[in-house]
């Protein structure tokens, strides 16, 4: 009988969705599933509706609820992180102080302004779920979900090297069925090499299983018709210049890179799609609708108990290849201990991992190609830097986090972004007790008046440069 924690138990999504796909597992039925929240509301209500899916299916499989972390812990086989840290109160003000300063963010999770401060909340709790691991259940595997991924990933592994965990994210499987359709094959017919770094994932290598043809051409040819391109602008504008297909949607992307969202040309050219197509504000706007919507209304009652077919999550398949030891293959996120050579050791990175009794395989892929290297370096930097804030506490790392996010540097000069990431500081500091009594150095801006007499200093080489351009302008011949 598996001993499963699911922390962040009240996540109405995943919650439901990978204890539903674990019960749908022949080899996990009698699973007992420990669900752990800080509050009680969407606690009760979740426990309330698993309990039905036990009991109308039959199952031998027991589930039951606790506020405390370390009841659900102790002599867990398993522990699933699903927090959101500061919910939708924190959310909102990721997405609303940034956009003031003209970072315009469409889901605001993963990196920008609004990742960093979601990763510097999650952190300290990772930090105390760590500890309480080692004490309780320290051959547990821990299945992060938590978001943002890379940074609570890297957290983790700079954290514990005894707690051994993997970062899951369904971004790889949702982006190999639109690249199915895109080269016209059955997903479960092409051969697939994907790496790099969470929600920018490349896609090296797409082949057919039967015939060993590259379908990148297709896909490349493809990507050049209107009807195509229209899907996905951002990540077929960017397969175009760098070469290959990556993970994730438009909304996404758009936020991890400079080109698309630093100005109206470009919000309006690239980011017009509705919703996750880059609509601004677009994740936050739909959990407020939705917590409107349900905020006095328990909508599990109304879904079906019925159990289905799994998700094309990863987590029930990881842990029936750990029970059964039938070998699964998945992309996820790890330490890169050598897997990735041409990104920063320790950095997290999401490559081909293999999972059997004996627990997590990840794969050596090598080189990205350099193009791909760099771009995902790019985010790796802030990722760095938000975790070095988080973990020591340093708000100036904070800043230099958000200073260096592809995003907010093309649109922020530094005073602009000291300023934004002090007013988030103050906005959040409830939910960021590692700052406790530190603020954000003040940096006042430096006037220069019209007369200002200038200090003599020694001639720059640049200037004397300049100085015998005059020089030879102004010559008469």
């Amino acid at each position: 009988m598996p001993k499963i924690a699911m922390i962040g138990a009240g996540s109405q999504i995943f919650c439901k969705t990978l204890t539903m796909d674990i019960f749908a597992t022949p080899a996990l039925r009698d699973s007992e599933i420990r669900l752990m929240s800080r509050t009680k509301p969407k606690l009760a209500r979740m426990e309330k509706f698993l309990k039905r899916v036990v009991k109308e299916n039959d199952l031998p499989g027991t589930v039951w609820s606790t506020l405390d972390r370390r009841e659900a812990l102790k002599g867990a086989d398993y522990v699933i992180c699903m927090i959101q840290v500061g919910g939708l109160d924190a959310f909102k003000l990721d997405y609303e102080i940034p956009l003031k300063y003209g970072v315009d963010q469409c889901i605001g999770d993963s990196l920008g302004p609004g990742g960093i401060f979601r990763g510097l909340r999650t952190i300290p709790v990772l930090a105390d779920l760590v500890r309480d691991m080692e004490e309780l259940c320290p051959n547990a595997l821990l299945l992060n979900y938590a978001n943002p991924m890379a940074a609570c990933c890297l957290a983790l592994g700079r954290m514990s090297h005894n707690v051994q965990f993997i970062g899951l994210c369904h971004g790889v499987q949702t982006t190999l069925d639109l690249i199915s359709r895109y080269v016209d094959r059955p997903k479960d017919q092409i051969d697939f090499l994907c790496a790099g770094i969470n929600h920018m994932g490349w896609f090296l290598s797409l082949k057919d299983k039967k015939t060993g043809d590259d379908l990148y051409p297709t896909l490349r040819a493809n990507i050049e018709k209107p009807g195509y391109y229209v899907n996905e602008k951002v990540r077929g504008e960017v397969m175009r210049h760098f070469g290959y297909f990556m993970t994730e949607s438009t909304g996404h992307l758009s936020e991890y890179i400079p080109w698309f969202r630093s100005s109206r040309r470009a919000l309006e050219r690239y980011c017009d799609e509705p919703s996750f197509g880059g609509e601004t504000g677009a994740y936050v706007k739909y959990c407020l609708m939705l917590d409107e919507k349900y905020r006095h209304v328990d909508y599990l009652e109304s879904e079906s108990p019925k159990l289905t077919p799994r998700s094309v999550e990863y987590c029930s398949y990881i842990l029936e290849a750990k029970e059964t030891d039938r070998v699964f293959r998945l992309n996820g996120n790890v330490r890169n201990d050598g897997y990735i050579d041409n990104l920063p050791p320790g950095c997290c990175v999401e490559v081909p991992v293999y999972v059997d009794r004996r627990g997590l395989h990840p794969s050596k892929v090598g080189l990205l190609p350099p193009q791909c290297a760099a771009l995902n370096q790019s985010n790796v930097t802030v990722q760095s830097l938000a975790v070095d804030a988080g973990l020591a506490g340093d708000p100036e790392h904070i800043m230099h986090a958000i200073a260096m996010d592809p995003l907010t540097s093309a649109c922020c000069t530094l005073k602009e972004v000291r300023d934004m990431t002090a007013e988030m500081l103050e906005a959040e500091r409830q939910w960021l007790p590692q700052f406790k009594g530190r603020k954000l150095r003040t940096m006042p801006v430096i006037n220069i008046p019209k007369n200002v007499k200038r200090v003599d200093v020694p001639v720059d080489p640049a200037l004397a440069i300049v100085h015998r351009f005059g020089e030879l302008a102004a010559r008469k011949v």
